[in-house]
């Protein structure tokens, strides 16, 4: 896989559509929904979103070994531990924005986030703000969710 390629995999900048295998919970999302463990459309990557400082920011907390090994090549650095997703807030009941890094290209770009549900959200990442922006599907990893 490509650095640009995988870069866009790990953050949701090329998302394919919501993972199977899932019960999906379609109450409505509330904004506290968004704290738990993600994972990417492929699998290979998980992230956990929670609060950090005054924002909310995710972490990676599980990466197949493909993933791993193709950002240890492009950036010398470990993937697991790496924070992603950097500086969101709430920008709407179900949404932030925020900053997403790109560790392979060593770049970090406008990112959002929507809730569509409490067991999926949408990412959507931008090289420029609203410009060339593609986006994807992430599952809980933890379908209970949080409790109500």
């Amino acid at each position: 896989m490509n650095r640009v390629a995988l870069g866009f995999a790990i953050l949701g900048l090329a998302f394919a559509g919501a993972q199977g295998g899932q019960a999906a919970d379609s109450s409505p999302p509330r904004a506290g929904d968004i704290y738990g463990v993600w994972s990417n459309p492929k699998g290979s990557v998980h992230i956990e979103i929670k609060p950090c400082g005054e924002g909310t920011c995710g972490n990676v907390v599980w990466a197949n070994a493909e993933a791993q090994a193709d950002v240890r090549k492009g950036s010398n650095r470990e993937l697991i531990g790496m924070q992603l997703l950097r500086d969101f807030s709430p920008s709407g009941p179900v949404d932030w924005k925020g900053r997403v890094f790109v560790p392979d290209l060593n770049m970090t770009f406008s990112g959002q986030v929507r809730l569509l549900d409490r067991a999926s959200l949408r990412a959507k990442g931008c090289l420029l703000p609203n410009f060339l922006c593609k986006s994807q599907v992430w599952t809980r990893v933890d379908p209970a969710g949080r409790a109500s």
